[in-house]
């Protein structure tokens, strides 16, 4: 189910931002990215994603990732572990497949994730997960 179909999409403040490569949500503690079919998502695009973010939350901020797999695209697995090693602002991932194919994409990405990642079969779900994280609650109580 794409976000904007979904319940959450009136329901969290959020801000959308239309790349050529697909459309990215940044919420207060998430960020939800729908990649455009038959996208290879590379370090250059994640760059791209990356300066809006660190326009939108400032140099230092922390968030959590949704990867929403509504349509089929590649991602070299090493970009996560490459982001984190640069940037280290993701405290975890969720990745939301609706195929099996996408489970086991989603598996293997999770190997090269230095941080915790979670497969989710629904929207709901991740999001549900995403927001009560103990990542959060740390960060909150510092």
């Amino acid at each position: 189910m794409r976000f904007e179909d979904s319940k959450y999409f009136h329901e969290f403040k959020h801000v959308k931002v239309e790349f050529s490569f697909g459309n990215i949500y940044f919420f207060d503690k998430f960020i939800l990215s729908e990649i455009n079919e038959g996208v290879h998502f590379d370090w250059e695009k994640i760059e791209e994603v990356i300066a809006f973010a660190m326009d939108h939350y400032g140099p230092s901020f922390k968030i959590a990732y949704i990867s929403n797999r509504v349509n089929s695209y590649s991602l070299d697995p090493h970009s996560w572990s490459r982001f984190q090693d640069e940037l280290d602002h993701i405290v975890a991932s969720a990745i939301v497949y609706y195929s099996y194919i996408n489970f086991m994409n989603a598996s293997i990405e999770k190997l090269f994730s230095p941080s915790s990642m979670k497969r989710c079969e629904t929207l709901e779900e991740a999001m549900e997960w995403v927001q009560n994280l103990r990542e959060f609650q740390r960060i909150n109580q510092n």
